[in-house]
């Protein structure tokens, strides 16, 4: 009998809930660094697969290599600080 071809060593599953929330297996939450409040991306490939992508800090620091711009993490969280105090100002008038 020939092995499902796309299932690894390293697949994990899940099941959908009756509010269609998934439970991340706990080896992927601790091999990823995903912890509660962690946003998570859902890439539809069309073809039945699903990429499920965490936006943690490591993942937003492998971009900045791509991007030719050390400490570009930095900077974004700079500029959200920046944008938060702003806004709390503003709000406070």
């Amino acid at each position: 009998m020939e092995k499902a071809k796309h299932f690894t060593s390293e697949s994990s599953a899940s099941v959908t809930t009756s509010k269609h929330q998934i439970i991340v297996p706990k080896n992927l939450r601790k091999k990823y660094n995903i912890k509660p409040g962690t946003r998570i991306i859902f890439t539809d490939k069309g073809n039945g697969e699903i990429i499920m992508r965490a936006l943690t800090k490591e993942y937003f620091e492998s971009l900045a290599g791509w991007l030719n711009a050390p400490g570009i993490l930095e900077d974004l969280i700079k500029e959200k600080k920046f944008e938060k105090s702003h806004d709390e100002k503003r709000y406070l008038r």
